[in-house]
């Protein structure tokens, strides 16, 4: 089973044997599970890194949110303003995902950030084939897109 499924199996013991069916309760439960999880980790086979991937994770979400703020804005600020600052392009950024999941994770991200949306992946899956509104210079382009990248593979990969 995997790690997170049993962190859900111990905060749902936890409010069973509560018996209080809050979602603070609750969120306590799998605080607990995460502790006792992150305790045991290098006995158990299949729990290797899970207590390092969780803040890992919850600060990919706290970048994602903020890249996604900022996208917001700058579509927003374009769209209110009377002048037209839109430098469209495609671009191919080189890829270090390497399995299907981490690229198709990647991808889906740039797609769902406004502004941009991945085309397609070279047939050797070396590069993705991304088009952007707003490519003034493309090495700080290239630079976004690999801190995105980066921080993915620190989530997904042990």
């Amino acid at each position: 089973m995997i790690p997170f499924a049993w962190n859900i199996v111990l905060a749902t013991v936890w409010v069973v044997l509560t018996a209080n069916l809050t979602l603070l309760n609750a969120l306590f439960g799998f605080l607990l599970g995460y502790a006792a999880l992150a305790l045991v980790q290098s006995q158990l086979p299949g729990l290797h890194g899970y207590a390092q991937r969780v803040p890992r994770f919850i600060g990919f979400v706290l970048f994602y949110i903020w890249e996604m703020a900022k996208a917001n804005a700058r579509i927003a600020y374009d769209v209110v303003t009377p002048r037209c600052d839109i430098h469209p392009g495609v671009v191919g950024v080189p890829l270090e995902a390497c399995s299907d999941g981490e690229i198709t994770v990647l991808a889906n991200l740039i797609s769902l950030t406004p502004g941009t949306l991945s085309l397609d992946v070279s047939s050797d899956r070396r590069v993705l084939y991304i088009h952007a509104m707003y490519i003034e210079d493309e090495a700080a382009f290239h630079e976004e897109i690999k801190e995105l990248e980066r921080r993915v593979l620190k989530v997904m990969r042990p």
